[in-house]
């Protein structure tokens, strides 16, 4: 009996042991207040996966996280707001997100964003530099194609930069391509799964529609339609909110979505593949998103483009020049930073 009840124990502290390391993460926030961040904290706040939720912004974030913190579920909240609470903010923090930054209005691009978001993420990432090396570092300000570059660059300055812990969340391409499949083909959206490589702008967002699971089929013309929704279904949102910002309730659940991938396979879970905006010597840009397989230490394999159609090829070839110069634009506003 006696030796039973040890090995009982032995099991209980074991397996106690696995949930705590399980659900012990302490993820952060930063642009909490705003319109992505609200829905994205509450999202994060839902999850089993996160023990602590720290929330940053420049304004409004006390009310927030005090809002936040009624929910009953686990996660502790704590709300910091202003430059010189961003350090306490950060501290012990394994997952940053950041959707801090201004949204596009009707006949913008994302492009058109740089100059204020750009400042915006170099601040922050050097933040995460100074107070989180270690930390994964999810980013979500567009434009994405740049902000990227800014980060690693940021990181590189600090002698701190791992390209495996460094993500452009592309994630809300994935879900739009796989919904406008799934609506054209009368499919469960929640089982489909489209494959979006590229950047994040425009003609640099490319669905391999040929690698869908499960297999569907278009004709030409239908093809071309569906691939160019995906491309400008961001224009779409912000056309439809005549003015009063861009998506934020898709891109909070998709920022969310990328976050639980990442804490899952940070856990230990396999098997987690998930797009994403990288560093990456798949094609000749220095930043790609491919899907990735990954890990406790962030990107485990880059699963790198595969094989595409002709039409898909062709895209790729389409999109180089603007990605190209997209990170060229990022990485010199870091060189000429004072």
């Amino acid at each position: 009996l006696f030796s039973r009840l040890k090995r009982y124990q032995a099991y209980i502290v074991t397996h106690c042991n696995f949930f705590s390391l399980q659900h012990n993460a302490k993820v952060a926030v930063l642009g909490a207040s705003g319109g992505i961040g609200q829905p994205l904290s509450l999202l994060l706040k839902n999850s089993p996966l996160v023990s602590e939720l720290s929330l940053y912004d420049i304004a409004h974030t006390p009310g927030v996280a005090a809002d936040l913190s009624h929910i009953e579920t686990r996660a502790t909240v704590t709300g910091y707001v202003g430059a010189d609470q961003l350090g306490d903010a950060l501290k012990g923090c394994e997952v940053v997100v950041i959707p801090a930054g201004v949204p596009r209005k009707p006949g913008m691009t994302r492009d058109d964003l740089f100059n204020t978001n750009a400042t915006i993420v170099a601040t922050l990432a050097d933040a995460c530099a100074r107070h989180c090396p270690q930390a994964m570092i999810c980013i979500i300000s567009n434009p994405v194609n740049s902000t990227i570059p800014i980060t690693s660059e940021v990181m590189k300055k600090h002698g701190v930069y791992n390209p495996n812990r460094v993500f452009g969340v592309t994630t809300l391409d994935i879900v739009r391509a796989n919904t406008f499949v799934a609506e054209l083909k009368g499919l469960d959206p929640a089982r489909v799964n489209v494959p979006v490589v590229g950047g994040h702008a425009g003609k640099t967002i490319i669905p391999l529609i040929s690698r869908c699971t499960p297999k569907v089929e278009f004709p030409a013309d239908q093809l071309s339609a569906l691939t160019g929704r995906i491309q400008e279904a961001g224009t779409e949102v912000v056309k439809a909110k005549a003015g009063a910002g861009s998506a934020t309730l898709s891109m909070a659940y998709a920022g969310a979505r990328f976050t639980f991938s990442l804490l899952d396979a940070m856990n230990g879970k396999e098997g987690v593949v998930e797009c994403a905006f990288v560093r990456s010597e798949e094609t000749e840009c220095k930043y790609y998103s491919t899907p990735l397989l990954l890990g406790k230490n962030g990107i485990e394999k880059n699963l790198g483009l595969g094989k595409l159609s002709v039409f898909e090829e062709k895209l790729v070839a389409e999109a180089m020049d603007e990605l190209k110069g997209s990170i060229k634009k990022g990485e010199d506003f870091v060189a000429n930073m004072k």
